[in-house]
């Protein structure tokens, strides 16, 4: 008696887990039709024949993508890894991985391996303006990006990967990315012309990294773009960085919904008219706090200056002399004394010898955009003043 209640009992047990696997399993249809919902915010469509449920495994059979005014892309079997459902309806996806890429048009093959995305959070409803309404991710990878032309590897880019990371307070974000080891060669340049600057300049073969950081502050809206480098071997490196406020949920919102209306009009003319004035009433919002651009060289502009001096027949240290007499003269017609001496003076002080050059522009207060529009058609002289703007060199 014990022994068949016991059975009775483990029969049940194993009736109820099958019921509430089947209730709690994956809805691929609800996951897909929110996923399409995410990405439509943007303008662009997904598409798929089928999708497969493996326990938290979803795989979208022959997906295609189609984004905001262009054409359809296939991209194949996608796999969706450690999919959760949210308590709101959401879903959660540890990481999605798409097919390698290996393409060839008119003898230019392009290979892509390695292509994922990670921490994919999926709104259950999409198209608002706050964070639980955004499709975010957490990380984007590729692995080795190749080039190929007629046989021989014209581009390539080792992997990168780029990271978006929410505070804990969630007001706001950080995020970095880099392309590393990226490799390009200049040297079957078929234009004479080129060819010969390529050889004298020394760049038949470049190789470098691009890397940035920056945050984000939803409140206020301010981006903050501390770092975006180009740092290339034997070349040098070139930082921009610029810092901006206004850019908030809501503008982001308003950018898209004016971007969508301009895509599904019928009359492409005035719809283009209507985005034009919609972006001028938007950029009002945005207001100016800081930028910078940093050159800090690494032998191309010895090499540079050679090259230019023997165009006019003369050496790399005669064209840097040339160019320290012409840079006052040019100035002058701005009209700008101040910033004409601070230039003349960096100038001078970087081609006499070659370390760095920062333009930076940090006014004391954020100059909201209309205000730099203004300063720019009706008194460009006063820009500089307007936006803090300092020339420095070799600091």
């Amino acid at each position: 008696m014990n022994f068949s209640r016991t059975t009775r009992l483990m029969l049940s047990g194993a009736a109820f887990f099958s019921l509430a696997g089947s209730a709690f399993a994956l809805d691929g249809a609800d996951l897909l039709k929110k996923l399409n919902a995410a990405y439509a915010v943007q303008g662009g469509t997904i598409s798929a024949d089928a999708v497969d449920i493996n326990g938290t495994t979803a795989t979208l059979k022959n997906v295609s993508v189609k984004s905001a005014g262009g054409e359809s892309l296939a991209v194949g079997e996608v796999t969706l890894s450690g999919v959760e459902e949210d308590e709101d309806g959401g879903y959660y996806i540890e990481e999605a991985a798409f097919p390698d890429i290996n393409t060839t048009k008119d003898g230019v093959t392009v290979t892509a391996q390695e292509l994922t995305l990670g921490g994919i959070s999926i709104p259950a409803t999409a198209g608002g303006d706050t964070l639980d309404t955004m499709m975010l991710y957490e990380t984007a990878h590729t692995g080795p990006l190749k080039v190929v032309k007629d046989g021989a590897e014209m581009f390539s880019v080792l992997e990168s990967d780029v990271n978006l990371t929410l505070r804990e307070d969630e007001s706001g974000f950080d995020f970095d990315g880099a392309f590393k080891s990226m490799k390009a060669d200049l040297s079957k340049a078929e234009d004479p012309q080129s060819k010969d600057a390529i050889e004298k300049l020394a760049l038949q073969h470049i190789q470098g990294d691009i890397t940035m950081k920056g945050a984000w502050e939803l409140a206020p809206g301010t981006i903050d773009i501390s770092e975006f480098a180009f740092d290339f071997t034997n070349i040098g490196k070139l930082n921009l960085g610029f810092k901006i406020s206004g850019y908030t949920m809501a503008f982001v919102k308003s950018l898209q919904d004016a971007m969508k209306q301009s895509e599904t009009s019928a009359n492409k003319e005035e719809s283009q008219q209507a985005l034009g004035l919609a972006m001028l009433g938007l950029m009002q919002q945005l207001s100016f706090e800081a930028a910078q651009v940093r050159f800090e060289d690494a032998s191309i502009t010895k090499r540079a200056l050679d090259y230019a001096g023997s165009q006019q027949n003369m050496s790399g240290k005669q064209m840097a002399d040339s160019l320290k007499a012409m840079t006052p003269i040019m100035l002058a017609q701005l009209n700008i004394p101040e910033l004409q001496n601070a230039v003349s003076a960096a100038v001078n002080t970087f081609l006499d010898d070659p370390k760095s050059l920062t333009v930076k522009a940090a006014p004391e207060k954020p100059v909201p955009f209309p205000t730099i529009v203004g300063a720019a058609m009706g008194a460009p002289n006063t820009l500089p003043q307007v936006l803090g703007v300092k020339v420095t060199a070799n600091d």
